[in-house]
């Protein structure tokens, strides 16, 4: 299934004891990247978070927020060590003491001090849980956001494959009638420098340039480059490294098709099939 990296979830739980809200944000990255971003007092769900993220996402720059607002009820049960409280308090003074006297501690200051709230340990262990368990629901959504922009990315580059086999089949078809109006010209031209042709110099001037035009072999593995790239397009699990180096074999395929361009439909066909290639690089770029 091709999936996309970007994308947006959100998932809301509302529990006996408050609610707790994910918002999860992920964009194209080379490898996973998890960044959880989590208030005090639930920092110890950090290695869980990540584990979790893991196991669904392959790549990709994810952000994680986790909002906990505890009920009234809740929040009458939080405790505060007062000997860490007085601990921060002395530091802070001998702190101040270094500083301009233009104001007195915030009570907010130490309150939000690493360790001075303490959450009962039953009511603790039940957030986490809840918390650990409204992840899966934001990532499931993330997925499914992800499947749903990757069909459309999937079906953008088939529609610029068929166009890719399109203009490869033109100038396989014409590529016969190039040759022989290049033949024809430099006949011409060599009938209006001397009247006693050489023949075989003729023919060897010909052979050589049918050699530099002679762009089969390219066309063949271009051709082979869109049916892999379709193939890889209905394949599981990540896709996107696969198919970035495919673009850079077909872009390397229409470089070669330019260079060996003896006519300005040929050269016209190399540009068109270059843009096809960039159209898509820039899409398979969003692609997990």
């Amino acid at each position: 299934m091709t999936r996309s990296m970007t994308a947006f979830a959100r998932a809301e739980g509302t529990f006996d004891w408050g609610t707790i809200v994910w918002e999860l944000r992920s964009v194209n990255h080379r490898y996973l990247e998890v960044y959880p971003k989590l208030s005090e007092g639930y920092r110890d769900l950090e290695q869980i978070v990540r584990e979790t993220v893991r196991k669904k996402l392959n790549r990709g720059k994810v952000e994680l927020q986790l909002k906990v607002q505890l009920s009234a009820e809740a929040n009458a049960a939080i405790d505060v060590d007062m000997a860490r409280a007085q601990e921060v308090v002395s530091a802070l003074g001998k702190i101040g003491e270094l500083l301009p006297k233009d104001g007195a501690i915030s009570p907010a200051t130490v309150l939000n001090w690493p360790g001075v709230q303490v959450l009962p340990e039953v009511d603790r262990k039940v957030i986490l849980q809840d918390a650990s368990g409204l992840l899966n629901k934001a990532l499931d959504e993330l997925l499914e956001t992800r499947a749903r922009e990757g069909g459309e990315l999937k079906q953008f580059i088939e529609s610029r494959l068929v166009s890719v086999s399109e203009i490869t089949a033109q100038v396989r078809e014409k590529l016969p009638e190039i040759l022989e109006k290049q033949r024809q010209n430099l006949k011409d031209r060599l009938e209006e420098l001397t009247a006693e042709l050489d023949n075989q110099r003729i023919e060897q001037e010909i052979v050589i340039l049918a050699q530099k035009a002679d762009v089969d072999e390219e066309i063949d593995r271009m051709d082979a480059h869109v049916t892999e790239v379709a193939r890889v397009l209905k394949q599981k699990g990540p896709i996107g490294r696969r198919l970035d180096f495919l673009m850079q074999e077909m872009n390397r395929e229409a470089n070669t098709l330019s260079s060996k361009s003896i006519v300005t439909e040929t050269t016209k066909c190399a540009v068109e099939l270059k843009v096809l290639i960039e159209q898509m690089r820039e899409q398979i770029q969003n692609i997990e």
